[in-house]
């Protein structure tokens, strides 16, 4: 059967068609930048402190000091207050604090009153709704760990979905559970009730990212689709994230940024009428007259008569009678080639995670004003998508991954050694590991892409997606870390990241090689020099038979010779 894309060559690479669907998709993703890191505000903590109740029978000067300090500094402790039997009695005696009574021998006590919140920049958030500090302070980074939970759940079950009830039904009814679900939010009457509905907007937010993926990928043609997948809907997701610092900046209480970051979901209502279904999965159901009307009125919108019957009955049949071998998730550790990849490509995409996530919810803990680091945090994600795309097209995808994670890594180990008051430079540092992490994101899909073999590929991405969902569930506690020390999470992430820059040194080179299709034509780890590798680059004039070894050695002595 003849090629898809020859078939409906007709069309044209860029014309309306291609273009409408290219920005419809890709603005389809920007209400994923409000949710992925919408938390970082609904979940701010405040600077807060023990209550001290109007009914304790205190005089002004004993008020003000019923609140120790942290470690003798100006900071007020935030989980702690004096017994306030104590101060009474010492209030009612007329003793001044400091003077009669040395504080340092009252005994403390918790916050039996509840806590007081500062409002300078939050006037709610869902920890001040639900005291969510100090001995329920670790419910804070769990929140953002749920929604990543409903991010790998809706990895699971989305690409299922969509083969089985179609890319188009897939996208729309995620983006509106999407929506939907984070409506239900605005009215959560307690943290369990938030928690639970922010796994499902996690489920819908994945899945309909990864229905508007592949249903661009498979409309629009080669050369556009390589474009879409690497910048358009990363751009567009970038946007979205930089949106989201601005609504927040005027809107400061939790239920209404919600609202606000959720109705714009409701405008891809309309898109339902103008997105089409995928030709591709539409001809894989042997539903030839939709696909077929689907491409007439692409030609139709970019201007081109089409011919009369595009796709032949008797090929889309004898596609459809070719039976695949069948492969299982075993077989990425069958042999030790395949075994090593895998271990490397998780680790590398666990690494990535972790560090991505962790510096984007850790904006609100650099010097400065929060919403200004947090637009700045998804603003350099911008030219770091230009920058991956242009490594991808023109230089080796291992040094250009290797340089990207040792760059991110480096400068976060650096921020340790920054003076506390250049804090310009330290937030700089920040936005420049935050830079080299996200160009690695965005070219370890297609690196990975490019290592397994065609019969396990999906599956090898599919694994590798997976644990880079695990370390997103764990980056908001690298970030909760940063309450015990200040630079713990930049010394972990940094040290986690320079170390699999080094690892990544190890990977294949698969830049200009042809796409293997066998698990026998895999590049190798190791038992294959340098020298070989690249020569692997000719085409492949030996018997898929043959070992990968005998068949390198072939190649490179017939480049000899040709020399």
């Amino acid at each position: 059967m003849r090629d898809y894309d020859e078939v409906t060559a007709f069309l044209g690479e860029w014309g309306p068609f291609q273009r409408l669907i290219f920005f419809l998709l890709s603005a389809s993703i920007i209400p994923n930048g409000f949710n992925g890191i919408s938390v970082v505000f609904l979940a701010a903590v405040p600077e807060h402190h023990c209550r001290v109740p109007a009914s304790a029978n205190l005089s002004s000067e004993w008020r003000n000091h019923s609140i120790p300090l942290q470690d003798g500094r100006e900071m007020v402790r935030q989980c702690r207050r004096y017994q306030l039997a104590a101060l009474t009695n010492f209030s009612a005696q007329g003793l001044v604090p400091g003077r009669d009574v040395n504080l340092s021998q009252v005994e403390l006590e918790t916050c039996l009153d509840g806590w007081e919140y500062s409002q300078d920049t939050y006037l709610t958030t869902i920890i001040t709704e639900w005291d969510l500090v100090c001995e329920d302070d670790w419910k804070a980074p769990l929140t953002a760990s749920l929604f990543f939970v409903g991010v790998l759940i809706g990895s699971f079950i989305s690409g299922q979905l969509s083969d089985k009830f179609g890319r188009k039904n897939v996208l729309f009814v995620t983006m509106g559970m999407q929506t939907g679900f984070s409506l239900l939010q605005v009215f959560s009457t307690s943290y369990e009730m938030f928690t639970v509905l922010f796994v499902i907007v996690g489920m819908g937010q994945i899945s309909n990212y990864v229905a508007a993926f592949v249903l661009g990928t498979e409309i629009l043609g080669k050369s556009v689709r390589i474009i879409f997948s690497t910048l358009g809907v990363c751009i567009f997701y970038a946007i979205g994230y930089m949106l989201l610092p601005l609504v927040a900046y005027f809107i400061r209480e939790w239920r209404m940024l919600l609202l606000a970051l959720t109705l714009p979901g409701l405008l891809c209502i309309p898109l339902w009428w103008v997105i089409p279904e995928s030709p591709r999965w539409l001809l894989s159901q042997g539903r030839l007259k939709e696909a077929e009307v689907i491409i007439q009125k692409a030609a139709k919108i970019n201007g081109i008569v089409g011919p009369s019957i595009i796709f032949d009955p008797m090929e889309l049949q004898d596609l459809n009678s070719r039976r695949q071998q069948s492969h299982s998730i075993l077989d990425l550790l069958r042999t030790q080639n395949i075994r090593i990849i895998t271990i490397m490509s998780i680790i590398l995409w666990m690494t990535i995670s972790v560090g991505y996530f962790g510096l984007s919810l850790d904006t609100p803990n650099l010097h400065g004003d929060n919403y200004l680091n947090c637009f700045l945090s998804g603003m350099i994600e911008v030219p770091a998508y230009v920058i991956a795309w242009l490594l991808l097209q023109n230089l080796p995808r291992r040094y250009s991954m290797s340089a990207s994670l040792f760059l991110g890594g480096s400068v976060l180990l650096f921020i340790q050694l920054v003076p506390p008051d250049l804090y310009l430079l330290s937030n700089g540092l920040v936005m420049i590991g935050k830079f080299g992490i996200t160009c690695a994101f965005a070219m370890v899909y297609v690196y990975t892409a490019e290592l397994y073999p065609t019969v396990v590929r999906n599956m090898g991405v599919g694994a590798s997606s997976m644990a880079s969902r695990l370390g997103s569930i764990l980056s908001p506690y690298f970030v909760y870390l940063g309450s015990y020390d200040r630079f713990l999470p930049y010394i972990l992430m940094g040290s986690l990241t320079v170390l699999t820059a080094i690892l990544t040194l190890f990977f294949p080179e698969s830049f200009g090689i042809p796409l293997p299709d066998t698990i026998d034509q895999m590049l190798r780890v190791k038992g294959c020099s340098q020298n070989i590798s690249s020569c692997l680059i000719l085409p492949n004039t030996v018997s898929v038979h043959v070992s990968t070894e005998t068949r390198a050695l072939v190649h490179c002595k017939q480049w000899e010779e040709q020399s």
